[in-house]
């Protein structure tokens, strides 16, 4: 039993165009993530700004920054690297952690 092997070595695997896969939808994400930030500027300030809305509409752009840096960041190695490194976990939670927000903020710009 001891020549059995697992698979083949992480070293020969050839990714494809995974890496281009991900760096696109990273992409996408961004874009309609800057799609519902500017709908959550122009529903804050339809019928005039509220202190509330203004508020979450900050909260929003600067959510928005934050997730666009994790994903330029993320943009970035997968294009620099021919073997991009894994998301680091720090990352992963800091990119799940903007859409979650984004979300209560929209849910909160609605019910304003």
């Amino acid at each position: 039993m001891g020549g059995v092997t697992a698979g083949p070595r992480a070293a020969d695997r050839d990714p494809g165009l995974q890496p281009e896969r991900t760096r696109l939808a990273w992409r996408r994400t961004t874009l309609s993530s800057a799609v519902a930030t500017v709908l959550a500027l122009k529903t804050a300030l339809h019928g005039g700004p509220s202190a509330a809305g203004v508020l979450a509409c900050a909260v929003c752009c600067a959510l928005w920054l934050a997730f666009l840096g994790v994903a330029h960041s993320r943009v970035r190695a997968l294009a620099t690297a021919s073997r991009p490194p894994t998301l680091a976990p720090r990352q992963a939670t800091a990119a799940v952690l903007c859409a979650l927000a984004l979300a209560v903020c929209a849910g909160v710009l609605v019910s304003v």
